[in-house]
């Protein structure tokens, strides 16, 4: 069963899909020329899924599967055990397309298994069916786990087309922007370097209506992979920056680079293919403790002089007012919303909330903060 601690059991909402990885059910062994059996492919989930230190790990049945029976025949034998060790991970399906022979197959996977799965991605929603893809899963899924959220992935222009109304379902709180399928489709030459550049009228389409309608936004899926890996000790901006630069290959510098503008553009989380990745990509996501233990000492210093909601203070020789105020609640939300907030401060966060009028908090963090 779903542990309820998972799921946002303070009052400042619901936890993000964070660093994403991809994990291959079944993987095709290029040394052996052949597919895993079931007993590898079971003893290499056990290696590396159960103390992965993403957020969310998917299990992708769509383009990334090959052995899709065997695939699903895996997870209904493994799914349990990983939720058992692992259950602060989120487990999420990436299921084919609406209403193929394979997304009915999937759909029984998810009826099997349904208390060990929190998130169920659709592949090219709306592209066929429209928003009643949505619609008719989130009917199914009401009946299997009502726990299980929707993450649709746009990955055509009729999807970002009809973003607003894929949307507007409840089971959906936050949207994958499929930058390689989208791409395709619009026909544009995307660099594994300037992907972001290239797509970002279109990413900022869609961050504007995810933004009105409350939902969070998953960035794109880099496609590089570098040969060093970088010790999770390292945690503020200037020690990461500092061992890319000393440790650090092009690959790693390109995509911690495409995390941290992701970040600063509000998305909630991002897809990653290699484990390598996974920390890089999560410092670069989350505010640093340095960075929290600053927007702590901005709040308390507006409350003492009774300006958060009205009035500026001087804070290290520079003048705030309640917008700044709002950017530092920010921080301590997305840290807590990213599993990385202590105690005493969701404390803090939570004393703040509970000073700021309801429409504040809404024009602050949209994503459903529960007083």
């Amino acid at each position: 069963m779903r542990d309820k601690k998972r799921k946002g059991n303070t009052s400042l909402g619901d936890y993000w899909p964070g660093i994403q990885l991809y994990y291959p059910p079944v993987k095709y062994a290029p040394s052996l020329g052949i597919y895993e059996d079931m007993d590898q492919a079971a003893a290499r989930l056990v290696r590396h899924a159960h103390y992965t230190i993403a957020h969310t790990l998917i299990f992708d049945l769509e383009d990334g599967c090959r052995q899709k029976e065997m695939s699903r025949d895996l997870l209904r034998q493994e799914l349990k055990a990983l939720r058992k060790v692992n259950p602060r991970v989120t487990i999420a399906l990436r299921v084919n397309s609406f209403r193929t022979d394979e997304y009915e197959l999937d759909m029984q996977l998810v009826r099997d298994m349904g208390d060990y799965v929190d998130v169920i991605m659709l592949a090219k929603a709306g592209e066929v069916y429209g928003a009643a893809e949505v619609r008719d899963l989130s009917s199914l899924l009401l009946d299997i786990n009502p726990n299980i959220t929707i993450q649709p992935i746009i990955e055509h222009p009729k999807s970002l087309k009809i973003a607003p109304e894929l949307m507007q379902y409840k089971a959906v709180k936050h949207v994958v922007f499929g930058i390689h399928d989208f791409s395709k489709a619009m026909g544009i030459h995307i660099t594994p370097t300037d992907w972001i550049e290239e797509l970002k009228f279109y990413m900022n389409q869609l961050m504007f209506e995810a933004r009105i309608a409350g939902k969070g936004v998953i960035g794109g899926v880099e496609t590089l992979i570098g040969a060093n890996i970088m010790p999770e000790k390292y945690l503020e901006p200037q020690d990461v920056r500092r061992w890319l630069d000393l440790h650090g290959d092009d690959e790693s510098r390109i995509v911690y680079k495409h995390a941290c503008q992701e970040a600063a553009m509000g998305l909630t989380g991002k897809q990653v293919i290699h484990p390598g990745h996974i920390h890089l990509c999560k410092t670069a996501y989350t505010p640093s403790p340095v960075d929290i233990k600053k927007k702590v000492a901005i709040l308390k210093a507006a409350i003492e002089a009774d300006a958060l909601q009205g009035g500026a203070i001087k804070f290290e020789g520079e003048m705030l007012d309640p917008p700044m105020f709002g950017k530092a609640l920010q921080t301590l939300l997305r840290a807590h919303a990213l599993r990385s907030l202590t105690a005493e401060d969701m404390d803090f966060a939570v004393y703040v909330l509970e000073q700021l009028p309801e429409q504040v908090v809404r024009q602050n963090w949209p994503y459903g903060v529960l007083l």
